[in-house]
């Protein structure tokens, strides 16, 4: 055990430091304090030594420079076994430091900020934190680093359990989770600079009942990045399962593509149906009509707020979640009184940001994300018939709903309305085979989204039969030319996006 005699506190979140600091004063710990935070702590009566008394010159640079001292590090980093360590600070008047309470400065909160400047960014750059972070987990045998406020009620604990001391496991835990937080803090900071992130940081949010069957354990991490469904906040139901959150957010994301009141119903994250209409119930109606069967036991998902007629509508058939931006007082009252629905409130309506993330076996497939959205100049029609302005909207429609659909996928669809969907076949015809046997609405009259090029004609010989009149799909075979002669033909209309989109 070591006894815990003089502590250095500066932080720049001070939430809890002060009763924190109390505990310290119960053992007679001497502290050390630099700035705001010595100020903070004098105003609630706890005595406090200013750094620039320990290290003989004042804080300067607005505070750039103020630990940057050897009687500040050398009392971290001296070895107290060490004779010729305990003889340097002996010569040099340094004290050692036992324990330091530091957390950095709010770069990624600072960054974050709309409209913020690169000036004040690089003003939230922690030097001397990370740096004293750094000293004192390196000598963890002697010093203990303490980094965020959720650490200190254990501490406390511990504190007066061993009578002011601190065990030699718990500060090496504590060394662990320092060196992590600086090499986060240092990755968010490179980042923004410009550098490509090599690293990934996960940090657990809550265990979960088990993973995608009961015989796997899980659990649910935060990235750091902040605003996907990993935040979203449950308002009402069980627990989200595993299956639960990798359906959710499938369904989040689709919906997010989308600028018109959209709703999604999503079944093992393919597009059960997914439908748009001047309100939210509309528009969930139209969602469900697509394949009614295949919504049990869904996903809904709805980029608008869910008002009561909506959530009536949605309460008609067992949902496993809701997911959306906002509900209003009678539509939550209505969903929250089916105890097993959940219902996930957003914090805003965009699509998820950054890298993503696919784990194989000994390593990591980093990737950016699909965020490409087709407008109707990037159309290049391939047919010798012009396709309408209906069929436009409509292909548009589809060839987004498709982008969320895993590949081999097919989507079968009307000006805001999915008809059928063909998703995860081994063969593309197959696929097209399948969302129209599937399909609840008429298929005649309807359009055709392809995530792929066709390899043969055989698919579109098959969406021909079916009633189709458009076609929209990447082009880019080798056959092409037998494909575009397949829709002439048979009287189709067909563009080309030139961007393909497998989801895997």
């Amino acid at each position: 055990m070591k006894l815990i005699k003089r502590a250095l506190i500066s932080v720049s979140d001070k939430t809890g430091i002060i009763d924190f600091a109390r505990e310290l004063k119960h053992f007679n710990v001497e502290i050390i304090s630099t700035g705001g935070t010595a100020k903070s702590l004098r105003e609630a009566g706890i005595e406090v030594i200013d750094v620039s008394d320990v290290t003989g010159f004042p804080e300067m640079m607005d505070g750039r420079v103020k630990t940057l001292h050897p009687r500040v590090h050398g009392g971290l980093l001296a070895l107290r076994d060490n004779p010729e360590h305990v003889a340097a600070m002996e010569r040099n008047e340094i004290k050692p430091i036992d324990m330091v309470v530091v957390n950095l400065y709010p770069f990624a909160a600072t960054i974050a900020r709309e409209g913020v400047t690169r000036e004040e960014a690089i003003e939230q750059i922690d030097i001397g934190g990370p740096a004293m972070i750094r000293s004192a987990a390196k000598n963890a045998g002697d010093v203990a680093v303490v980094t965020a406020p959720t650490q200190y009620a254990e501490l406390a604990v511990e504190l007066k359990e061993k009578h002011g001391s601190l065990s030699q496991a718990t500060r090496e835990r504590l060394a662990r989770e320092a060196f992590q937080q600086t090499a986060q803090y240092d990755s968010i900071v490179s980042s923004y600079l410009g550098a490509p992130s090599s690293f990934l940081f996960l940090n657990k949010i809550v265990d979960l009942r088990y993973g995608e069957n009961p015989h796997q354990q899980a659990a649910l991490y935060q990235t750091g990045k902040g605003g996907g469904v990993a935040d979203a906040e449950l308002l009402s139901g069980k627990e989200m399962s595993f299956n639960n959150y990798v359906d959710a957010d499938a369904a989040w994301q689709l919906v997010c593509d989308f600028e018109p009141t959209t709703c999604a119903i999503i079944k093992h994250t393919n597009p059960a149906g997914v439908g748009q209409g001047e309100t939210v119930a509309v528009a969930y109606q139209r969602a469900l009509a697509t394949d009614p069967v295949s919504a049990f036991g869904g996903i809904v998902a709805i980029n608008r707020p869910v008002d009561a007629t909506a959530a009536q509508e949605i309460t008609k058939i067992f949902t496993e979640v809701v997911i959306a931006p906002g509900y209003d007082a009678d539509a939550l009252n209505i969903l929250q009184g089916k105890k097993n629905l959940r219902v996930l409130r957003m914090s805003s309506v965009e699509p998820a940001k950054g890298a993503e993330y696919k784990q194989v076996s000994g390593g990591m497939l980093v990737q950016t994300r699909d965020q490409h959205q087709l407008k109707r100049e990037d159309l290049k029609v391939v047919s010798a018939r012009q396709p309408t302005d209906d069929e436009i909207r409509a292909l548009l429609f589809a060839w987004t709903v498709c982008k969320h659909t895993k590949s081999n996928a097919i989507v079968y669809a009307r000006d805001g309305q999915t008809v059928g969907v063909g998703a995860g076949q081994m063969s593309r015809v197959d696929s097209v085979r399948i969302g129209a046997m599937r399909a609840q609405l008429p298929v005649p009259g309807s359009v055709l989204a392809s995530d792929a090029f066709f390899p043969f004609r055989d698919g579109l010989d098959e969406a021909a039969r079916n009633g189709i009149t458009a076609v929209i799909q990447p082009g880019g075979s080798v056959r092409d030319d037998e494909v575009i002669a397949a829709a002439n033909e048979h009287g189709l209309a067909m563009v080309f996006t030139g961007v393909r989109h497998f989801k895997h």
